[in-house]
């Protein structure tokens, strides 16, 4: 049975992930800073492992990687979804704790769980998938450490792709554009604020950049995320993965 961990995972696209590889009979462990959100996750999927994890707390990581060797005794694929969007403001007016506190869970809290990680997936020719996004590939005026966290991730999959190939663990990044639930929201919200347009136009000037005029649901990008665990996916390492109507612009 594939072991699974999933950072990140009570709710959006973490969870949407954990739901499709329950769904194809994995063991499942997620971790997530909201307990209630665990909870229910636990309550819809009884099969599911569920822990808290703060990643930005090394001790929590290590709790974590205890109840993962004791629930699971290995693992097979590790899904590094856990991030924060961080404030929208321009560089000038951000707050240094904020820049600090992005980074620390995004990139450093990524970095974090991997090396734990990565002496397992080794043992097991695992695979890696990082959640990066479109702002790994575009600037995002106003959001300054989210885009410098996800272009982070980005220069951390390929290169851990190349020091990991030889052991049969492949690397791979996704990079989802706009995902529909609770953080696009806020995002959208978060830009009318600045912009002084309405919710409805600010979500039509983001899609004015995609070829494809659609927001993407979480389950497209949980359905990619298997895809690179079947034995066609694990032919590919190395890549950053749009899943976003084929944007051309942040």
């Amino acid at each position: 049975m594939t072991r699974i961990l999933v950072t990140g995972g009570g709710g959006g696209i973490g969870l949407a992930i954990a739901r499709r590889f329950v769904a194809e009979g994995a063991q499942v462990l997620v971790c997530d800073v909201d307990q209630a959100a665990l909870d229910s996750a636990c309550r819809e999927m009884p099969s599911l492992l569920a822990t808290p994890c703060d990643v930005a707390d090394v001790a929590q990581i290590d709790a974590l990687f205890a109840t993962l060797d004791e629930r699971l005794g290995g693992l097979d694929v590790l899904i590094n979804n856990v991030g924060i969007g961080g404030p929208t403001l321009p560089a000038d007016q951000l707050p240094s704790e904020d820049w600090q506190r992005v980074l620390d869970i995004n990139l450093t809290g990524t970095f974090e769980v991997t090396r734990r990680a990565i002496p397992l997936l080794k043992a097991s020719a695992g695979t890696i998938i990082v959640m990066s996004s479109a702002a790994g590939r575009f600037g995002y005026p106003n959001r300054l450490p989210y885009a410098v966290s996800k272009w982070g991730l980005v220069g951390l999959t390929k290169t851990l792709a190349m020091e990991l190939g030889g052991y049969d663990v492949t690397v791979n990044a996704i990079l989802p554009g706009a995902v529909g639930g609770e953080r696009f929201d806020r995002v959208i919200a978060g830009r009318a604020r600045l912009s002084g347009r309405s919710i409805a136009e600010e979500e039509q000037a983001g899609l004015a950049a995609q070829s494809v005029k659609r927001i993407v649901p979480p389950e497209h990008v949980a359905d990619l995320a298997l895809f690179l665990t079947t034995p066609a996916g694990r032919s590919i390492s190395g890549q950053i993965l749009p899943i976003d109507g084929d944007m051309q612009h942040g």
